[in-house]
C-alpha cells in the first residue's frame, strides 16, 4: 500500500501532468487538493494531447478522481471539461468523478474582480490568470464563500447570493469603475450548473479515506509549484493556495499520518511564466533554445515560459519544504545538442554566497547565479527507453542533481509520450 503526493518543485509546468498519468496505471485513486483552473496539466497518450484543468490528470486512466476541499471550482468550467473529456471517449461519471461538498465556488464577481484589480495595477500587474482564483480564496478565508454544498441548496445559495453581492457590485462599480453584475442572471446560469453537478457532489474525505482504509493506493495531485506557493513562494509574485506537500491533507481531508511518500516533480531546467524573479533566467540564444525546443508555452494560458538553468537553491528549498523521497526529472530531452550545461548551486549576494532561498525579494533581485558548469550531449535521448542507454553525460547530469539534492532520481522522462518515460523505481512500489 502507498499513499504518494506529487508535487511541482520549481514555478510549475514541470510536467506534473504526465507522471500523474503515468503513476494512476498503479494507483487506484487520485485526488486534486489545492489550486483551480489556473493550472494546466497537458497529457499525450498515443499521440494525442489531452489538457485538464481541474479534473484529476488520473480520469485518462479510468480512475476515481476527487476534486476536494482544498480547490476553488469554477462551476462552468468543470461542466466544459467534463464535456470536453466525455467527447473523447473518457468517462465523468458520478462513480469516477466526484467533488467535495466542501470545495469553494468560482463566482462571476470573482473573475470580474481578478481581471479589473490586473487592469488597474498596468505594468505592476502580478500576472494573473483572471479567473477569480485569488478572490474566491480570499471570500473563503473571510467566511463569505459559496461551497458546492450551499451551491446545490437552492435556498442556502440564492440567501448568500443576495447577501453577498451588492457589495461585490459597489467594488466594482465605484472602485474599478466597471459594470455592476445581475444577481437574476448570476441565479439562473449557477442554479442549472448545480443541478448538474449535484450527483457528482460528495464528502471527498470519506470516500479517499475509506479507500485508504481498504487498502487501496492514491495519488494526490497538486498544481502549479513549491515556489509559487503563498507562504513559502516568490511573494506576492505566487498564486493563492499552499501548493507544497502539507496541504495535501487539508486540501483532501486526510491526515499526515496516511502519506507514505512525496515525489517531486523538477524540469531539467528551469522556467517560469508570468512576473516574479528567476535568479537563473536566460536572455540569450541558449534561453531561446529551451522555449522553442521544449515548446514552452503556459497549458492555461498560452503565455511564452521564461526560461533557465536548473536551479538547485529552488530544488533544494522544495526538497526541505516537501520532505520530498523521490525526485522525476522531466523533459531532459530538451537539453539535447548543448555542448555545455550549468547548474545554479548557489547566489552571490553582496559578495557572499547564499544557498538558501531569500524572503526578501530586493534581496532576490540582487543576487547572481553561482554555476557549476557540467559537460552537455549532442545524442537525441528521445528514443531511450532504458537508463543503462542514456549516454554517459546525461547520467552524469543526473548523478550531479541526485548529489546536490540528496533524493533519488525514480522517474525519467525524454518526451511527452507515456512511452518516453523510465521508471527506476516506482514511489507505488
Amino acid at each position: 500500500m502507498a499513499n504518494i503526493v506529487i508535487i511541482g518543485t520549481q514555478w510549475g509546468d514541470e510536467g506534473k501532468g504526465k507522471i500523474v498519468d503515468l503513476l494512476a496505471a498503479d494507483a487506484d485513486v487520485v485526488v486534486r487538493f489545492q489550486g483551480g483552473n489556473n493550472a494546466g496539466h497537458t497529457m499525450v497518450v498515443n499521440g494525442e494531447q489531452t489538457i485538464s484543468h481541474l479534473v484529476p490528470s488520473g480520469i485518462l486512466q479510468g480512475k476515481m478522481c476527487l476534486i476536494g476541499n482544498g480547490v476553488v471550482v469554477d462551476p462552468g468550467v468543470l461542466i466544459e471539461e467534463m464535456d470536453y473529456l466525455s467527447g473523447k471517449g473518457v468517462a465523468c461519471e458520478p462513480e469516477n468523478l466526484m467533488v467535495s461538498e466542501r470545495a469553494q465556488v468560482i463566482m462571476p464577481y470573482h473573475k470580474e474582480i481578478d481581471k479589473a484589480r490586473e487592469k488597474q495595477k498596468g505594468k505592476d500587474k502580478i500576472g494573473t490568470t483572471g479567473r477569480g482564483i485569488g478572490p474566491a480564496y480570499e471570500d473563503k478565508a473571510t467566511r463569505r464563500g459559496v461551497r458546492f454544498a450551499d451551491l446545490i441548496d437552492p435556498e442556502v445559495f440564492n440567501r448568500k447570493l443576495a447577501d453577498i453581492l451588492p457589495e461585490k457590485n459597489f467594488y466594482l462599480e465605484h472602485y474599478f469603475h466597471e459594470a455592476p453584475m445581475s444577481r437574476e442572471a448570476i441565479a439562473e446560469e449557477y442554479s442549472a450548473m448545480a443541478r448538474r453537478l449535484a450527483p457528482h457532489v460528495t464528502d471527498a474525505s470519506v470516500v479517499v479515506n475509506s479507500a485508504m482504509a481498504a487498502g487501496r493506493k492514491v495519488l494526490f495531485e497538486g498544481a502549479q509549484g513549491t515556489h509559487l506557493d503563498i507562504d513559502h513562494g516568490t511573494y506576492p509574485f505566487v498564486t493563492s493556495s499552499n501548493t507544497v506537500s502539507g496541504n495535501a491533507c487539508c486540501g483532501a481531508g486526510v491526515g499526515p499520518t496516511r502519506i507514505d511518500g512525496v515525489l517531486g516533480v523538477v524540469k531539467a531546467y528551469t522556467t517560469r511564466v508570468g512576473a516574479g524573479p528567476f535568479p537563473s533566467e536566460l536572455f540569450d540564444a541558449v534561453g531561446d533554445y529551451m522555449q522553442e525546443k521544449g515548446a514552452e508555452f503556459g497549458a492555461t494560458t498560452g503565455r511564452r515560459r521564461r526560461c533557465g538553468w536548473l536551479d538547485m537553491v529552488i530544488l533544494n528549498n522544495a526538497v526541505r519544504l516537501n520532505g520530498l523521497t523521490g525526485l522525476a526529472i522531466t523533459k531532459l530531452d530538451v537539453l539535447g545538442g548543448l555542448k555545455e550545461l550549468k547548474i545554479c548551486i548557489g547566489y552571490r549576494y553582496k559578495g557572499k554566497i547564499m544557498d538558501t532561498f531569500p524572503a526578501n525579494l530586493h534581496v532576490l533581485a540582487e543576487c547572481e547565479p553561482v554555476y557549476e558548469t557540467i559537460d552537455g550531449w549532442e545524442e537525441d535521448i528521445s528514443g531511450i527507453d532504458r537508463y543503462d542507454r542514456l549516454p554517459d553525460k546525461v547520467r552524469r547530469y543526473l548523478d550531479r542533481i541526485e548529489a546536490l539534492s540528496g533524493v533519488p532520481v525514480q522517474i525519467i522522462s525524454v518526451g511527452p509520450q507515456r512511452n518516453q518515460t523510465m521508471v527506476l523505481q516506482n514511489p507505488l512500489g
